[in-house]
């Protein structure tokens, strides 16, 4: 058996900039994620609840354009990611993030259904097409940079700034959302307000690009390239079986994560009578628990291992899921005692997300590395985060029962117990590939 090759020595201004210029795309992407979640009961009404339509087959109809543009992730991911093994990360990330920024832009200034008719959902379902073709290159090509640029046995530390800037995102949707809610009148932020978040990543994606205008190409590419006229790439059955795998591994990490983070606050509104703010809070709560322990998470799995600490958490949504959510439900129970198990309930999901990028990376040769990556994520989130918000929405209407997103995220996490027992140990050790 051949021996592995080196790691790759790189500066630490390099990896640094690789970890910042990889951050910001994935910050902006999950922003809008979030924002769009947190504001699904408002844009149901404007543009998929004409008049005389219930406010339910609203937020379903919404769920559905939401989970749609997951399902074009996988695309994206296919076509990113070929363009990213074969021409380099750097100039792909480029073009992602002008997409991404300028798909996201536009549903600030889209008209309602109230303005145009039936061609506003229309052109918003096109949009999160859009960004969902972008958010599908979006990933791999970040985590390639990140770990092909990490120092030898950081990883997993460099990795988990992925998760941590989806915690960041997801943080910052629920923050503007949350400010303007203060603000802004309830007819202000139904009529105008909403449109601002949205807006706002048009500056943020001018700084995500001239970030990636000065990034440098990754080590690992460039010596892929160099010394190899035509790079040797695995038989494609053998990357179908690992990003399959992959998708399994993470699969708990996708459903978990968007049901305690994204979905959480259409829930609390439409099945527990919350208010606005309050469901606000909580799902702050529970981004703060899933940021807290993403890093930790990471540097940790440098020492044991992604094996262990992935599957401590995957574990612990499976046993956990339903008291806390009981806890959520039940009035009697301390706001103290719900803001603990929502935190706890995030820093669960975090203890997967840290290590996962990290893990993904390992899974798959420099060659194609961006399009496994990208592939095993966005296939795990189009089947079972995109359509979290529509499955548990749809199965609470049908059948009453409220535990429904505890259930969904256990069970997906008990999936993801099983293919990671097929995880070595050692992989935190060994120079990628």
């Amino acid at each position: 058996m051949a021996a592995a090759p080196a790691p790759v020595q790189t500066q630490p201004s390099r990896s640094r900039r690789a970890l910042v210029a990889g951050s910001v795309g994935n910050f902006i992407e999950w922003y809008e994620f979030g924002v769009y979640g947190y504001f699904a009961t408002i844009i149901a009404s404007h543009f998929f609840t004409p008049e005389g339509g219930s406010d339910v087959e609203g937020l379903v109809k919404t769920y559905a354009s939401f989970a749609l543009a997951f399902f074009f992730r996988p695309i994206g991911a296919a076509v990113f990611g070929r363009l990213g093994d074969r021409i380099g990360r750097r100039p792909t990330l480029i073009l992602v993030v002008c997409l991404m920024t300028g798909a996201t832009a536009l549903i600030g200034v889209l008209p309602t259904y109230a303005t145009i008719g039936a061609a506003a959902p229309w052109l918003l379902t096109l949009l999160r097409v859009l960004q969902g073709l972008s958010a599908g290159g979006e990933f791999g090509g970040a985590v390639s940079i990140m770990t092909e640029f990490a120092p030898p046995g950081r990883r997993g530390r460099y990795g988990a700034w992925q998760s941590f800037t989806v915690a960041l995102g997801l943080l910052g949707g629920a923050g503007a959302a949350a400010l303007l809610a203060t603000v802004l009148t309830e007819s202000q932020l139904n009529g105008w307000g909403w449109r601002l978040p949205f807006l706002l990543t048009l500056p943020l994606g001018l700084v995500a690009l001239w970030l990636r205008l000065r990034l440098d190409e990754t080590p690992a590419f460039t010596r892929e390239t160099r010394e190899k006229h035509e790079p040797v790439r695995p038989p494609v059955g053998e990357t179908v079986r690992a990003v399959a795998l992959g998708a399994g591994r993470v699969m708990g990490w996708s459903a978990s994560g968007y049901t305690f983070l994204v979905v959480l606050p259409s829930y609390l509104q439409s099945t527990l009578n919350a208010t606005f703010q309050e469901a606000l809070v909580a799902t702050v709560l529970a981004n703060l628990g899933f940021a807290a322990s993403i890093l930790p998470a990471g540097i940790v799995s440098d020492r044991i291992g992604r094996r262990k600490v992935m599957l401590a958490g995957a574990v612990l949504v499976v046993a956990l899921a339903l008291p806390l959510l009981n806890l959520v439900q039940d009035p009697d129970v301390s706001t103290y005692a719900k803001g603990a198990a929502l935190f706890g309930a995030g820093a669960a999901v975090g203890l997967m997300a840290g290590p996962g990028p990290a893990m993904l990376a390992e899974m798959f040769p420099t060659t194609v590395r961006y399009t496994g990556l990208g592939l095993s994520y966005s296939l795990s989130n189009a089947v079972f985060s995109g359509c979290a918000g529509l499955i548990i929405t749809e199965v609470i209407k049908r059948t009453g029962n409220v535990d429904i997103p505890a259930y969904y995220a256990a069970a997906t996490c008990a999936v993801s117990v099983i293919a990671l027992l097929t995880l070595r140990g050692d992989d935190h050790k060994r120079a990628l590939r």
